[in-house]
């Protein structure tokens, strides 16, 4: 498993709960580690363990915890990279929805050795849509659904999301645009800002 997912979690749990609940968790593992190297390679059992501690010390359910995930990656000011790359997605949320199924390849374009699931958009009417998420990669749906409600909140549309269970392999959401002009969107500039 790419190290970049295991930092990824290690990271929202001590920016969300603090290092003491990160540390509490990996000690509950039993990996004899607490920090993650986002370039190395770990077995691919590692982020369940992770997520299973988490679960257990929070009392929070493992889906709960991938979909908070999707939002930190959008939303939280440590993972702005990651928002950047999803806006190059499109102007609008449906630009940025009919980009998903080049998500993998564009992430790739970033990190060549990560590999995240298939994607594949389908649009069932002009509001309402199905994205099918196929791979190993086991919650990445639900970590989808985040990502989804935060870029949505991010554009100022308003959805409803449903995550469906598997079905031939892939897990299905649902995607129901409510209101393309609910909010105020997020600014976001396409040249990097000088610092």
């Amino acid at each position: 498993m790419h190290g970049l997912i295991n930092r990824t979690i290690q990271c929202f749990a001590q920016d969300t709960y603090g290092e003491a609940a990160w540390l509490n968790a990996m000690e509950v593992t039993g990996l004899g580690f607490a920090e993650f190297e986002a370039m190395l390679s770990y077995d691919e059992e590692t982020p369940q363990l992770v997520l299973s501690a988490l679960s257990g010390l929070l009392d929070v359910p493992q889906d709960t915890i991938l979909e908070d995930i999707g939002t930190y990656l959008v939303s939280h000011e440590n993972s702005e990279a990651v928002r950047r790359l999803l806006r190059f997605g499109g102007v609008n949320f449906l630009e940025f929805l009919h980009s998903l199924d080049d998500l993998p390849d564009r992430t790739r374009l970033a990190v060549a050795d990560l590999k995240l699931p298939k994607l594949e958009l389908r649009e069932h009417a002009i509001d309402r849509f199905s994205l099918s998420v196929t791979g190993a990669v086991s919650g990445f749906a639900a970590v989808l659904v985040g990502v989804l409600r935060a870029m949505a909140d991010d554009y100022g549309v308003l959805v409803f999301l449903e995550r469906l269970p598997n079905r031939g392999g892939a897990e299905i959401i649902e995607i129901q645009v409510i209101e393309t002009a609910f909010a105020a969107g997020r600014g976001f500039d396409l040249g990097a800002r000088a610092g």
